[in-house]
């Protein structure tokens, strides 16, 4: 892979990583554990249902914040053992459009089904 355009994919990367930190501090939740510390919901409302639905979306979001997150420090893991941008399944290289499309790849495109 292109020396350049790894590390424009990392400055990328962390650009991501420190983008979904301040979002998960932002929401009340640890970026490094599974602890949320608090979740923020209008104590105003009568509606109980309300307030619980608000939470579950709060909660869903950290969750897909974290899954995120994991994804891009793999990626990151990855580039700093040098196997960033071989294929998981086949060992095969990943092309450098699909890095760029999607730089957290861990799959060619053949196997990104599967």
């Amino acid at each position: 892979m292109d020396t350049r355009l790894q590390a424009r994919l990392r400055d990328e990367l962390e650009a991501e990583r420190a983008s979904l930190v301040a979002d998960l501090r932002a929401q009340g939740a640890d970026p490094d554990s599974e602890k949320v510390d608090r979740i923020a919901v209008d104590q105003n409302f009568a509606d109980s249902a309300q307030a619980s639905a608000e939470r579950a979306q709060t909660l869903a979001r950290i969750a897909g914040a974290r899954e995120r997150l994991a994804e891009v420090d793999g990626a990151l893991a990855r580039m700093d053992e040098g196997t960033y941008g071989l294929c998981e399944v086949c060992g095969g290289v990943i092309p450098e459009a699909r890095l760029e499309a999607r730089p957290m790849s861990t799959r060619d495109v053949q196997h990104a089904s599967a």
